[in-house]
């Protein structure tokens, strides 16, 4: 007679129906039953909602947030580009001044990010996620505390109203984001402190819808960056990212002393204040809808779990709820799509409920945690006030390498194919001390830096009747 215990599927939890919970529920799947436990009550549709406070900014999804994308749910991003998202080439469909004040020339490279509004990103992840009859949502439920003991955890105590429940579960992921409770729920089952850092330049986000201007809405207009500069502090910086619904969304940023309003008749001069007043110049005749919105909470902030000399079974954390960042880098919603494939490929070789899953689990997910974070605090380290502590020798001469990487990468195609594989998440930093980097670095031909943004005539006076 077949052993009916272990012939049973396991279960998972995950808290939080974020972009991570989603990728990770969608990750599980293959593996065990997930209920995924969410306070709030989600949408039906592409709308913004108070659990997810940066929703009504700029954001993109690097390339190889996309590719993972694609690996934990087929058919996704084609369906998002279906309801009005881009996949925009990196180069060619993107005009960027870097940090160090470097225009980048445009041209083709196989890198694809996905623009959109976060709304429609959510939307489009959330229905492909539930739509998995492995995958059970259960919204108005809070967590309250984990279950188990320092070894193991086996479930969690939720609140639904006033009434208390318990649910068990093989493996529970905490992915509830920068609010995340993990390090206190820890410490309630006697296991030791988390090393934690954070990083915070100090800087205000506002960010403003306008119509797409002319032939700006169906005719491929490109992103614009302008990237602030920590060497010149405040940095301010801003980007125009074609949504659908025929929109721009704007976002200007500063740090300390430079930062951005609400008020709407200060929008323009700040854009135009900006190291390159470029965004300000194509907004200056363009029509704004509804208000300005901003928001402070950016600071970079990293618990260094995989660190713990003690993990106990059963319970692991992802996404935000490791590492937050600050969202100008456009590396949160590719970290956590990169976690859950991490986990997925974790999973494949080893059983869930094996002893010292979770520990594994936690391991992987901290590269691509460490990647993205590496390359956010090697800039935002650099602003006064950003840290209790002076950033350490290593990182200043990181700062200053990655500054002659992009200068290398301006002037010369294949070194900005390598930087951009690292900027995009698709290969490791090391990629930076490839031959592709060193070799344009030290012996290549010094193409001319660029003046001014490499924007056509057309596309200057898209916004001019």
């Amino acid at each position: 007679m077949p052993d009916i215990a272990s012939a049973r599927r396991p279960t998972a939890v995950v808290i939080g129906a974020s972009a991570a919970g989603l990728f990770a529920a969608a990750a599980l799947a293959e593996f065990a039953d997930v209920t995924i436990v969410e306070r709030d009550t989600l949408p039906d549709g592409p709308e913004t909602r108070r659990g997810i406070p940066q929703a009504h900014h700029a954001h993109l999804m690097w390339s190889g947030g996309v590719k993972a994308c694609r690996e934990l749910l087929p058919g996704m991003v084609e369906e998002t580009v279906a309801q009005g998202a881009r996949l925009v080439g990196i180069m060619a469909d993107m005009v960027s001044r870097a940090p160090n004040e470097v225009w980048f020339r445009r041209f083709n490279t196989p890198h694809r990010n996905l623009i959109c509004s976060r709304p429609l990103l959510d939307h489009v992840i959330r229905t492909h996620v539930l739509s998995d009859k492995r995958i059970t949502l259960r919204e108005k439920t809070t967590v309250h505390s984990l279950k188990g003991s320092s070894s193991a955890v086996t479930g969690v105590l939720v609140h639904v109203g006033e009434a208390e429940e318990s649910l068990a579960a093989d493996l529970v992921v905490d992915a509830s984001g920068r609010g995340s409770r993990a390090t206190h729920w820890l410490a309630s089952l006697d296991l030791p402190g988390v090393e934690e850092r954070t990083v915070d330049a100090g800087v205000t986000y506002a960010s403003r819808y306008y119509k797409a201007p002319g032939d700006g809405a169906k005719s491929g207009f490109p992103l614009v960056n302008v990237q602030a500069n920590p060497a010149k502090a405040p940095g301010r910086g801003g980007i125009i990212v074609p949504v659908e619904g025929d929109r721009w969304i704007v976002t200007l940023s500063g740090t300390r002393g430079g930062e951005p309003s609400d008020d709407p008749d200060e929008f323009i001069d700040f854009a135009l204040g900006l190291g390159d007043p470029i965004i300000g110049e194509l907004l200056k005749d363009a029509e704004p809808l509804g208000a300005v919105t901003t928001s402070r909470s950016t600071a970079n902030t990293r618990k260094y779990f995989e660190r713990m000399p003690h993990w106990p079974d059963g319970f692991v954390a992802l996404g935000d709820a490791i590492a937050s960042y600050n969202p100008v880098y456009g590396h949160g919603l590719a970290v956590a799509a990169k976690c859950a494939l991490a986990v997925r490929d974790v999973l494949r070789s080893t059983n869930l409920t094996a002893p010292g899953t979770a520990r594994r689990l936690q391991h992987a997910a901290a590269q691509p945690v460490g990647d993205a974070w590496d390359l956010a605090v090697g800039q935002d380290a650099m602003y006064p006030g950003a840290s209790d502590v002076a950033p350490k020798a290593i990182e200043r001469w990181l700062a200053r390498y990655v500054d002659r990487c992009v200068e290398t990468g301006a002037r010369n195609p294949r070194a900005l194919h390598a930087l951009l594989d690292v900027m995009s998440l698709e290969r490791r930093p090391t990629r930076l001390f490839s031959a592709d980097m060193l070799w344009p670095m030290l012996f290549g031909r010094k193409r001319p830096l660029l003046s001014s943004a490499p924007l056509t005539s057309a596309e200057r006076n898209v916004t001019r009747h």
